[in-house]
């Protein structure tokens, strides 16, 4: 029998991306998690799932059945806690699993929380741990900081096979600190300019201070519902809000996956690149193409992320992502600075390089930030 239940986004819940909150990442994911609830007009006790995604700054065993078990929702029959860790995508990862768990699990109401501290870490135990992470088993090659290091050998391979210029790298940071502008919640609130980003501190070969993502405390949640389950709710007279999420509410359509290397290896070709596989799945399992789309929320913790990621979502071709961003780079210095949504529906709250980057939170951000409500804290998704 043809399955016809949905997995609709009910609500979300955010914390502001904030330097130094004096807060613990459980507080920051617990917050997020709160708000979730009460825009979606739910309580805790409906939850009968949560999938969380693990912290940095306050690392736990088990992460969900860590937040579960605090809000007493374990032990409980019928009850299913995840902890899910693929890096910058975790929250997309545990967005589709919410979805598995709706339409074959049998669950009602599952949470997706995220959140970090990582602000409030000293910059030094930041990098350690960041370093003791992701740092390559390969000799010579886990000279700290790991991570830029890692992304500035993909740019460097990137430039000697023309696909992108130095110029059109530090371009990307400028349009994402103009897109910020757009969200009041986004921690930069002052453009950079082109002559900052390539004059700043460098870390690589081809990355400056200005191109990486902006470490940020802050935590985000969603609260993803099975369709059948509103529908029972609304028959037995649940409350208006409920019914209105039931007739307006995003739901999943697709999702890809797939999965590249933890540190580049030493010989970088594009068998080690799983973007463009994730993209390709999720487009054909929609059955829509790169014109279908109104927005697109890229994963930009450097620019070389973002100009791969432009080319595997289908809006420039292969090895020409650089150009295209040198193209929306003179569109905004031609109008003042400013581009469109329509011209430009990339990032528009200014992604992790300038709207802010709590570790592995970030995609949830882009799930939740495409609208705004009046009091800048109520989110909604599309």
């Amino acid at each position: 029998m043809l399955n016809t239940t949905r997995s609709l986004i009910i609500g979300t819940g955010l914390t502001k991306p904030t330097a130094k909150s004096n807060m613990t990442a459980t507080t920051l994911m617990l917050s997020s998690l709160e708000r979730a609830l009460a825009n979606a007009g739910v309580g805790l006790r409906d939850l009968d799932g949560i999938i969380a995604v693990p912290s940095l700054a306050e690392p736990r065993f088990m992460e969900a059945h860590y937040l579960a078990t605090r809000m007493n929702l374990l032990p409980q029959k019928n009850f299913i806690a995840k902890t899910i860790d693929t890096g910058g995508a975790g929250p997309i990862t545990g967005l589709l699993e919410a979805d598995r768990m709706i339409r074959m699990q049998g669950r009602n109401l599952v949470a997706v929380v995220a959140g970090d501290a990582v602000s409030s870490l000293h910059t030094d135990e930041f990098l350690r741990r960041a370093d003791a992470g992701c740092s390559s088993s390969h000799i010579g090659e886990s000279i700290s900081p790991v991570i830029p290091l890692g992304y500035d050998r993909v740019a460097q391979w990137q430039f000697r096979n023309k696909g992108v210029t130095r110029e059109q790298l530090a371009m990307v940071s400028v349009l994402m600190s103009r897109q910020a502008l757009r969200h009041p919640l986004a921690m930069t609130r002052n453009p950079v300019t082109l002559e900052q980003v390539l004059s700043a501190k460098p870390i690589g070969p081809m990355t400056g201070l200005l191109e990486c993502a902006r470490r940020a405390d802050g935590g985000a949640s969603l609260i993803v519902a099975s369709s059948d389950y509103l529908q029972h709710r609304i028959t037995k007279g649940c409350n208006a809000r409920l019914e209105r999420r039931f007739h307006n509410s995003p739901y999943v359509l697709s999702g890809g996956e797939a999965s590249g290397p933890l540190y580049p290896p030493p010989i970088i070709d594009e068998e080690m690149f799983s973007c463009d596989h994730a993209a390709t799945t999720a487009f054909n399992n929609a059955g829509l193409s790169t014109k279908d789309i109104d927005f697109f929320g890229l994963y930009d913790c450097f620019p070389i992320c973002f100009i791969r990621a432009v080319e595997a979502v289908g809006l420039a071709p292969k090895f020409e992502g650089g150009k295209w961003v040198e193209e929306m780079y003179k569109k905004s210095e031609a109008n003042g600075g400013v581009l469109s949504p329509e011209e430009f529906p990339v990032n528009t709250h200014g992604g992790l390089l300038s709207f802010g980057a709590p570790w592995e939170t970030p995609a949830m951000y882009n799930v939740c930030l495409l609208y705004t409500s009046d009091a800048a804290d109520d989110m909604q998704c599309v």
